[in-house]
């Protein structure tokens, strides 16, 4: 077993590398359309400030048909999109675009649902003294709903993780096409286990720094 580890070990190094890329690259695509999104998903409901029902039924149509959308076919059939933005449909980068399309929503919902847990008599009072939209949303919402976006990241990250597994089936690489390739194609029980350790000790990594970040900034 240490034998076919150590043979494996270039393997491994690039594969975790080209996880690690989709990952980051696909989060901060998330990070900056989701954020805004999720905000203004929240912000354009019901007996808010800015309220506007046509608004809210069309984003909320779109986040929820995108996020119905099982991973793998969403992988598949935006095959032609990522030819058209990168050139390419295999590699890390190329599964990035899919990975970016499925986790936008993803955060949008889960920094909408931080939002609601802000107490309405601070958004009331803040209107009440004749705060701006954006001052409410920049200097009362994103503040007040700070650990939980932070906890919203983490999940983002881990569901990354997940999906980018999902990729090596399309060939976008990463630990995920290290496993099928060489564990489940050449029926190798060790490179599976090794991949699935390196995920499970990846996750657990990220939980554990995600919950420590929101203790930190959580003001309550």
């Amino acid at each position: 077993m240490l034998e076919t580890i150590q043979q494996l070990l270039p393997d491994l190094n690039k594969a975790f590398f080209q996880t690690v890329q989709m990952v980051l690259i696909s989060l901060g695509v998330a990070l900056a359309t989701g954020l805004p999104l999720g905000v203004l998903l929240f912000v354009s409901d019901r007996g808010l400030f800015l309220e506007n029902r046509p608004v809210k039924s069309i984003l909320g149509f779109l986040v929820n048909m995108i996020r119905s959308i099982p991973f793998i076919i969403l992988l598949v059939a935006l095959l032609p999109l990522t030819k058209l933005i990168t050139g390419t449909t295999i590699g890390p980068i190329a599964a990035s675009v899919s990975l970016s399309v499925a986790a936008i929503p993803f955060f949008a919902r889960l920094v909408e649902t931080s939002l609601r847990e802000i107490d309405k008599g601070i958004i009331e009072a803040a209107v009440a003294v004749g705060a701006t939209p954006w001052m409410i949303i920049k200097d009362v919402l994103l503040p007040e709903a700070k650990p939980g976006i932070v906890q919203g990241v983490t999940l983002t990250t881990i569901s990354l993780i997940g999906f980018s597994a999902m990729a090596g089936i399309v060939g976008g690489g990463g630990i995920g096409d290290l496993a099928i390739r060489f564990g489940y194609y050449r029926y190798d029980n060790t490179v599976m286990l090794v991949t699935i350790v390196i995920l499970i000790c990846l996750v657990q990594i990220i939980q554990l720094t995600g919950d420590a970040i929101s203790r930190k900034v959580d003001r309550r």
